[in-house]
């Protein structure tokens, strides 16, 4: 028996219930989001499933999105890589279940369902693009506490990074050891801390530079660097010129 069909709209099909999917009228170049576990023991999951395994586990799920990449590219400029799984909160768990479990009459139910789709639809692409969901492989040896916190770290240097952010600070503010913390980040975002904080800061600074008058000194501090020195140490070997002479070109230009 096949699961039931909602056609979201022309860039999206939801599937609910026990069974299998039609393959036919599907958005060009789709992702399928299949979200699994979502009234069992085990933690539910929401995971972007590879091509290749399609079938299992859309027939796995009692949920189905199938998406065009080009509707996820436009809401959030996210696309999320095949094979991806991630912890479902426990809102965005009650969300699927309002879905599936929906208690709307019937003549309504699907027009209830199409817009509960999109609401988590948003709600999932908007929690992968903020890295907010907890992936689940990707979290390794970790807890799920342990890659929450992980999360909560990198969402600290998104937000904070032209702060005098050191290691051991965040640790001490995200409840996680410096040892787990570098790990657990390497293993789920593959950069070390100290990498992002200065692909995060340089960038800040190049942008500065070409859009106001700061003094470079000034700049290099509000990016997070303690001294003119180190700023333009990091600047030159990253873009291969001082910031003085970066912005004498922007002037040029």
């Amino acid at each position: 028996m096949p699961k039931e069909q909602v056609d979201v709209s022309p860039e999206m099909i939801a599937f609910v219930g026990d069974g299998c999917i039609a393959h036919d009228g599907w958005p060009l170049e789709s992702l399928l989001l299949a979200f699994h576990d979502i009234d069992g023991a085990a933690p539910p999951m929401v995971e972007h499933v590879a091509r290749d395994q399609w079938p299992h586990a859309a027939e796995g799920a009692t949920l189905v999105f199938v998406v065009a990449e080009a509707a996820c590219r436009r809401l959030y400029d996210c696309v999320p890589a095949p094979g991806t799984v991630w912890h479902l909160p426990s809102e965005l768990r009650a969300m699927a279940l309002g879905i599936r479990d929906c208690t709307a009459p019937e003549a309504a139910r699907a027009t209830v369902r199409l817009g509960r789709s999109i609401d988590l639809l948003c709600a999932v692409l908007g929690g992968i693009a903020a890295a907010e969901l907890i992936p689940g492989d990707a979290a390794g040896a970790l807890s799920e506490s342990d890659a929450a916190r992980v999360v909560a770290a990198r969402r600290m240097i998104d937000e904070r990074w032209h702060e005098k952010l050191t290691l051991d600070g965040i640790a001490r503010a995200c409840g996680i050891n410096r040892a787990k913390l570098t790990r657990g980040f390497r293993t789920m975002y593959a950069t070390s801390i100290g990498d992002l904080l200065t692909d995060k800061r340089l960038e800040g600074a190049r942008r500065l530079l070409s859009i106001t008058d700061l003094p470079v000194s000034a700049i290099g501090y509000r990016c997070g660097y303690m001294n003119n020195a180190s700023f333009t140490r990091a600047f030159t070997r990253r873009y291969g010129m001082p910031p003085t002479r970066a912005r004498a070109e922007r002037i040029a230009a």
